[in-house]
């Protein structure tokens, strides 16, 4: 597929502040009349909400692969619902989240076999790679201070214990290495920051 528009993930550890960052981006452009497009996975489809839910309530039922299926089910209809139609209007997407979240969430965290991980990313995402990753890179403590002062009720994610999350960044760390399109971003500097350099990032990749 010639991709017409461009097409950003943000990633990061739980508590990075991606999520914050991909809103506050989403704005920034809107208000400068650029076309985007503000998902993530999971739950950027009607599907993808259900699934999310699932892995949500059901996690003590699902087995480490049975999980990453989940992720790579929402994957594919998010490609198809959200993703292709965006690129070929020609619109900057801004997803919270895309394939390399599996493979250091439950490749590295989970240990799952990272190639077929690999393998079924790109078949569910019908090849088609970020233009640009944003990738927020922060401290497990940092993090987790985030997270509970946040007073909501934890996702399975968010109830796993530090050698996870150790796990989970040595993986992004690998993941990352050799990548051209990946900008680290540190998440400790203030939103306002991280949006002006994220913005930047973004504008020099038209």
């Amino acid at each position: 597929m010639e991709k017409k528009g461009l097409l950003v993930s943000l990633e990061g550890i739980d508590g990075s502040g991606k999520s914050l960052l991909a809103q506050n981006i989403f704005k920034k452009l809107t208000e400068q009349n650029i076309p985007v497009v503000l998902t993530k996975q999971p739950g950027g489809t009607n599907l993808g909400l259900k699934l999310r839910q699932i892995l949500h309530e059901e996690k003590d039922n699902v087995c480490d692969l049975a999980e990453y299926f989940l992720f790579a089910a929402d994957r594919a209809q998010h490609i198809k619902d959200i993703i292709i139609p965006a690129l070929n209007s020609g619109k900057i997407i801004i997803s919270d989240r895309m394939a390399d979240s599996s493979l250091a969430y439950q490749g590295y965290g989970r240990n799952l076999n990272i190639e077929n991980i690999k393998s079924v990313n790109n078949w569910a995402m019908q090849n088609i790679e970020p233009d640009l990753i944003l990738y927020i890179k922060i401290d497990i403590k940092t993090a987790q201070d985030r997270i509970f002062k946040r007073n909501e009720s934890l996702t399975s994610f968010e109830k796993e214990k530090t050698e996870f999350w150790e796990k989970v960044i040595v993986g992004y760390e690998k993941i990352f290495k050799d990548r051209k399109n990946v900008i680290t971003l540190d998440g400790t500097l203030s939103p306002e920051k991280l949006t002006t350099l994220a913005i930047t990032e973004i504008i020099n990749k038209l």
